[in-house]
């Protein structure tokens, strides 16, 4: 008696496979998740000059493949949260700093500039402080966005408020490692 041995295929079409795992993959980067590598000093110590910094594009709504702004907003930044947005053809990474509405309050100071801003006291110099210091609110749809290392940092107080639409993600900052904790 002969025993007969029956093939099973599971009818797996590879290059179909290929293509449709390089679609999710280029959706996934394209809407939901990317990493960036940083360059500057202006979010030290949060952040490293070189550190990889992965950015929840999804979070704020859905970015326009095309384009460095929100299709559509469900959502919009908070005070305290690293935010990525384009400036002048630059990923940028900095802190939101003040959400749009914000009352704002440049105050001198023994010879020193500050903005008061959602309840941080952040320097300025003297271009910064004539440039900003007629504002007394983050206008609707704008936000403040800083850099924590305000000394290197080229944000806001330099080129103005940023829309909301352009914030395209919210960054996660790198864990430090386990020796920097010690």
């Amino acid at each position: 008696m002969k025993k007969f041995a029956r093939k099973i295929t599971l009818g797996i079409n590879i290059p179909l496979c290929v293509f449709l795992g390089t679609l999710a993959a280029f959706a996934v980067k394209a809407f939901v998740v990317d990493f960036y590598t940083t360059s500057g000093h202006s979010m030290e110590p949060a952040i490293k000059d070189g550190q990889s910094v992965a950015a929840n594009k999804i979070c704020y709504g859905l970015q326009n493949p095309l384009k460095a702004e929100l299709l559509f907003s469900w959502n919009k930044p908070k005070k305290g949260e690293i935010i990525l947005y384009m400036y002048q053809n630059y990923w940028v990474i900095k802190r939101c700093a003040a959400p749009s509405g914000s009352p704002l309050e440049c105050v001198e100071e023994n010879g020193e500039y500050f903005l008061l801003a959602a309840g941080e006291k952040i320097p300025l110099t003297s271009i910064q402080f004539h440039k900003i210091r007629t504002n007394k609110a983050v206008p609707k749809g704008y936000i403040l966005a800083v850099g924590d290392n305000y000394g290197l940092s080229h944000d806001s107080r330099d080129y103005g408020f940023v829309p909301e639409k352009n914030v395209v993600a919210r960054a996660i900052p790198p864990r430090l490692s386990r020796a920097a904790r010690r």
